[in-house]
């Protein structure tokens, strides 16, 4: 048994959608983020190194030439693909900049999709009624919005220069425009245990979500936190805690959204700490077995209403 069969993934929606996997290709636009160039601060958030998570980052390649690039790497069959504007801030720069990378990208006709990687703060309404001309056209849309945790609090901590009162905004702009809106959320974040988790999932729930994305917290190289983690050492959770906290999560989730993944990993050298995120199935495996004992997405949403028939 795999993932699918407890999880409502991206991937099963896609092979439904399309009649087969549909491979994401990630692309380095060159953006950077207000969180780096003075705007909102330097430096970034805390736990930031994009360079870990984007194969592209550094390139000097057009976007057409990395997806080239990209389909000759893909491991699969896929003959369709989805475009992921991935490193940094993708909505961060002036609006014909931001038409002329993403026309660049779409102007392929293997891509089938738009995937938009941003901030809450740097969706200004003109560029959802950008992607909703793409959507309008038959391309489907994902703005991906880097969230991490509800908790103001952290997110100060975290330097991340916003609220999570404009990441509802910026939801709710997106979703009146029919334009689909992933979450991503962080576990193990400092000064976070799984009341908190639970409560970044629940607010993002109840503002209104058609995907999230959940990622382990890891140190990277580059990253504030490393500085950290170097000079005097950081708590982090274990592949066991992990796996334990995000298949929790999963089965507080609705079955309708969908997840875009439940777990991530880095390459060292870049990866610093757990050197269980440098290896990209063990998270995934022990989610999976954790999900089939235990029960899978929706499990407690099922049985609460279950218990409220009977009452």
């Amino acid at each position: 048994m795999g993932l699918d069969d407890f999880v409502n993934t991206f991937g099963a929606v896609c092979k439904q959608q399309y009649g087969g996997r549909i491979k994401k290709l990630t692309i380095d636009a060159k953006f950077t983020c207000p969180n780096r160039d003075g705007t909102l601060g330097k430096g970034g958030c805390t736990f930031c190194n994009v360079s870990s998570f984007s194969y592209e980052q550094g390139t000097e390649a057009s976007i057409s030439e990395q997806l080239k690039q990209g389909k000759q790497r893909s491991l699969n069959d896929s003959a369709k693909y989805i475009a992921y504007f991935q490193a940094y801030t993708s909505t961060y720069d002036e609006y014909q900049v931001l038409k002329t990378k993403y026309d660049e990208a779409i102007k392929d006709s293997d891509i089938v999709g738009l995937h938009i990687g941003t901030r809450p703060d740097c969706v200004p309404d003109d560029i959802l009624d950008l992607l909703v001309s793409y959507q309008d056209k038959g391309t489907e849309v994902w703005l991906e919005l880097g969230l991490q945790t509800s908790n103001n609090d952290t997110l100060k901590r975290i330097n991340r220069g916003h609220d999570f009162a404009c990441y509802q905004d910026t939801v709710q702009r997106a979703r009146k425009r029919g334009i689909k809106v992933c979450a991503h959320l962080i576990l193990g974040l400092p000064g976070e245990d799984y009341s908190d988790y639970l409560r970044s999932l629940n607010s993002v729930i109840e503002t209104g979500v058609d995907g999230i994305k959940l990622h382990p917290l890891h140190i990277v190289e580059g990253s504030v936190m490393a500085k950290t983690w170097r000079h005097k050492g950081m708590a982090l959770l274990t592949k066991e805690d992990y796996a334990n906290y995000a298949s929790e999560l999963i089965r507080h989730t609705p079955k309708d959204i969908i997840f875009h993944r439940v777990t991530a990993y880095a390459k060292k050298p870049l990866l610093l700490a757990p050197d269980w995120c440098g290896y990209r199935w063990e998270g995934l495996v022990a989610i999976v077995q954790n999900l089939a004992a235990n029960g899978g997405q929706g499990h407690y949403l099922s049985a609460q209403k279950k218990l409220k028939l009977n009452l």
